[in-house]
């Protein structure tokens, strides 16, 4: 068993390594996209003439729409070769970024945006479910580390060039260089990568409508779910506000963000990869327990910190992330064996509509729980400290039934 487990994990095909490139790449492509948006702010409403509840709402209709498309697409999601359901999304992401580009008016923007979620955010479920289909568990968690490299390079590459682009010209700029971008990412899956078509030979159900009543109603999925909800809730109450608590309440320059973020990209970079190796040889399970435990210290320390230097507040939030990563990494993997080929594509369809819906919800309880006091500063960001905290140790429970519904073998 051990000589079988090192034998899978000894080494990539070439073939292997070129999708997981590919589809790092294009993620890195979606999660810019979704991230941009944001920043743009301030360049985005004095031109457009619009309030920052307006604004907020823009913002707010890619993850919503992302949610209402998960759910639409998750009873055909396996009755297609999963390359061509990639190519027919991704497709309508670059529509509906070039439609961001063109807007010059508030309504046309939110329509852009409600496009590019409709399509954007499922492309992620399928990306998964690809991943999953031709990597086994035991290879799986460096698979997981590699792709969500692009999360760091989004904020190494990606938001750095989007702003010195909009700077330059204006904010559209951003969203024309993603196109130019992502175009030639769809070309080569379109001409070099094989179809995944191997779930098509297993039995299906014939109606999309009772696939999906089906994939909802499994008892053993409802955990998954549950866990996936509660995932991402702390990034979600903790980021939008994470620029605004940076320099009204620890006191550091917006000049300095830039900073932050490059350093801490950087460090990401290398942190995915490694905690993906990490997990394939010492187990998910336990990597995820380390990641959380982390994450409760340095959520417990990030948000009561009081007027800090540069350098301490950039090996804080080098910290958290590689806590972040601890956590990202090992779930993913170890949710991803939850289901059967035959359901795969639905189970990540759903899971994304999940997280998108309580992404939403997240981001508007911390926006009820934090005040802005006259001066800037942010009052209760502890509060919501502690609320993603209590989270974090409940996910752990959780996860220990994940773990034990997945027979694991760990390689050595």
């Amino acid at each position: 068993m051990a000589s079988q487990a090192s034998a899978v994990r000894a080494s990539f095909s070439r073939y292997q390594i070129f999708v997981i490139a590919l589809l790092a790449f294009l993620q890195f492509t979606i999660i810019l996209d979704f991230m941009i948006i944001s920043p743009l702010g301030a360049m985005m409403m004095p031109t457009l003439h619009i309030a920052p509840r307006q604004f907020g709402l823009a913002v707010s209709s890619y993850a919503f729409s992302a949610a209402l498309s998960g759910l639409m697409s998750a009873g055909f999601a396996d009755r297609f070769d999963r390359k061509r359901l990639l190519l027919f999304f991704y497709a309508g992401f670059l529509l509906g970024t070039l439609l961001c580009a063109l807007a010059h008016s508030y309504p046309m923007l939110l329509v852009a945006r409600i496009v590019t979620g409709l399509f954007g955010g499922v492309i992620g479920s399928i990306v998964l479910a690809i991943a999953t289909d031709l990597f086994p568990l035991e290879m799986r968690g460096r698979v997981m580390g590699f792709i969500q490299t692009a999360f760091a390079a989004s904020q190494i590459l990606g938001l750095p060039t989007g702003l010195y682009l909009a700077n330059h010209w204006d904010w559209h700029a951003p969203f024309f260089a993603i196109i130019a971008v992502a175009l030639p990412v769809g070309l080569v899956i379109a001409a070099f990568m094989q179809p995944v078509t191997a779930h098509l030979a297993l039995k299906q159900e014939r109606s999309p409508l009772m696939h999906l009543a089906h994939t909802v109603s499994e008892p053993r999925y409802r955990l998954a779910f549950a866990l996936t909800m509660l995932l991402p809730t702390g990034g979600y109450m903790l980021m939008p506000f994470g620029t605004a608590y940076i320099v009204n309440n620890v006191g550091l320059a917006m000049t300095s963000l830039p900073t932050i973020y490059l350093v801490t990209g950087l460090f990401t970079v290398f942190v995915g990869p490694v905690v993906g190796k990490l997990s394939d040889s010492f187990g998910k399970f336990q990597t995820f327990c380390f990641g959380s435990i982390l994450s409760v210290i340095m959520v417990g320390v990030w948000t009561n910190i009081g007027h800090v230097s540069l350098t301490t507040a950039i090996i804080i939030n080098v910290i958290l992330y590689i806590a972040i990563f601890s956590r990202m990494i090992p779930s993913q993997a170890l949710i991803s064996a939850i289901p059967e080929p035959t359901r795969r594509g639905a189970f990540n369809a759903i899971n994304a509509s999940l997280q998108q819906m309580a992404g939403g919800v997240s981001a508007a309880i911390a926006g009820l729980v934090i005040v802005q006091n006259a001066n800037g500063t942010l009052s209760h960001f502890n509060w919501l400290g502690y609320i993603v905290m209590t989270i974090i140790l409940i996910t752990v429970s959780l996860m220990y039934f994940i773990h034990k519904a997945v027979p694991e073998r760990i390689a050595h």
